[in-house]
């Protein structure tokens, strides 16, 4: 299965999903190890390191951004990000990780509910669009 959609970030990653089902901060919703530590968030606990995310958008906070980006430097984030609106400070902070560390996140819009929890996906995200294969 073969899922096209819209590079907000370029980059190759694989990996095991995880689908969260409310929006999230990087900015106080994580800790430096990758787990969402919001306590109101519905995954609380859920380590993000190493998986593609899925999820509908980020929730706020511009210094989402500067969290991510130091997530990624420290390889703590995951390693894609799927989306299914455009985020603005998402892919910021997978930018700016690219332009201080040489590290690249990819970050996709894509319809990815047809996408099972529990296969290895592999995203390829460049300027031209995205795919995300099963």
């Amino acid at each position: 299965m073969i899922i096209h959609g819209r590079t907000l970030h370029p980059g190759t990653a694989t990996g095991t999903p995880i689908r969260l089902t409310a929006p999230l901060s990087f900015w106080g919703g994580t800790d430096n190890q990758g787990r969402i530590v919001d306590a109101h968030h519905p995954q609380c606990g859920a380590l993000l390191t190493g998986r593609i995310l899925l999820m509908e958008s980020g929730r706020g906070s511009s210094s989402a951004s500067s969290v991510l980006a130091e997530q990624i430097r420290a390889r703590t984030a995951p390693a894609a990000i799927i989306l299914s609106r455009p985020d603005p400070i998402i892919p910021l902070g997978a930018l700016v990780a690219a332009e201080l560390y040489h590290l690249n996140l990819p970050v996709v819009v894509a319809r990815y509910d047809e996408l099972p929890d529990d296969a290895l996906l592999h995203v390829s995200a460049t300027p031209a669009g995205a795919t995300i294969t099963v």
